[in-house]
């Protein structure tokens, strides 16, 4: 997905924590550190209601998210938490450097 207006520090915010990934991935394998990012989607929280609340055009902008999210929905905490959880575990031994979108599809299509 590109850019939305008015998010250009926010987006290259996402992007130093993609690349402190990748960097991090590098200089910390000699000490068997594995170092991933999460980039969630947007996730329905109570952070993100009061930041709809805050916009003027909130249904609009409401309406965007669902329509650039394939699943169709925004997500929930625990699904992010989950992406988490499974990084943090054994299950994720042979995976590092890696950014995992847990977007509901976003980023992909």
């Amino acid at each position: 997905m590109g850019g939305i207006e008015g998010l250009s520090v926010y987006h290259a915010t996402k992007a130093a924590i993609r690349s402190f990934a990748r960097s991090w991935t590098v200089d910390l394998k000699s000490r068997r550190i594995r170092v991933n990012a999460i980039s969630p989607g947007p996730t329905y929280t109570p952070g993100f209601e009061r930041a709809l609340q805050s916009i003027q055009d909130s249904e609009r902008l409401k309406t965007f998210f669902l329509n650039t999210i394939p699943l169709g929905r925004l997500g929930n905490p625990n699904e992010i938490a989950k992406a988490v959880s499974f990084l943090a575990s054994e299950d994720s031994n042979y995976v590092t450097g890696i950014e995992l979108c847990v977007d509901g599809g976003m980023a992909q299509i």
